[in-house]
């Protein structure tokens, strides 16, 4: 059993069939023997990405994103102090306050972070990548 953590775009790509998503991570995130995690980190950067107008999804999908995780199936990992205080003593390697976050939880929680995003392979994390 494996248990997943999504990156922001792992779970657009998912949502969205969108063909970037390798093989391997479709059939991961399928598996109903793994456990699939959706952060609330990445639920705020989606919801800011459209308030910016940067990201367009579906109707059914922008109304409610809780409802599109739990019909996925993913649980729902909320973000604690101890998560916020991992994501404050990382290493500037990375920049983005979400990624950040997402680093520190798999950390703390001990999940697979799926990514295909390269700077976060700079840090101590483990990865799956796409």
């Amino acid at each position: 059993m494996k248990r997943l953590l999504l990156d922001t775009h792992i779970f657009l790509w998912w949502l969205t069939e969108d063909p970037a998503l390798a093989k391997l991570v479709k059939q991961s995130i399928k598996d109903s023997e793994n456990q699939v995690y959706i952060s609330a980190a990445t639920i705020w950067e989606i919801s800011i990405k459209q308030t910016l107008g940067k990201l367009t999804l579906p109707e059914d999908m922008e109304r409610d994103m809780e409802k599109v995780v739990e019909k996925e199936r993913f649980l729902k990992l909320p973000i604690s102090l101890y998560h916020a205080q991992i994501a404050g003593g990382l290493p500037i390697i990375h920049k983005d306050p979400f990624d950040r976050m997402l680093i520190a939880q798999a950390q703390a929680q001990r999940l697979l972070l799926v990514t295909d995003d390269m700077q976060i392979k700079k840090y101590p994390v483990q990865v799956f990548s796409n």
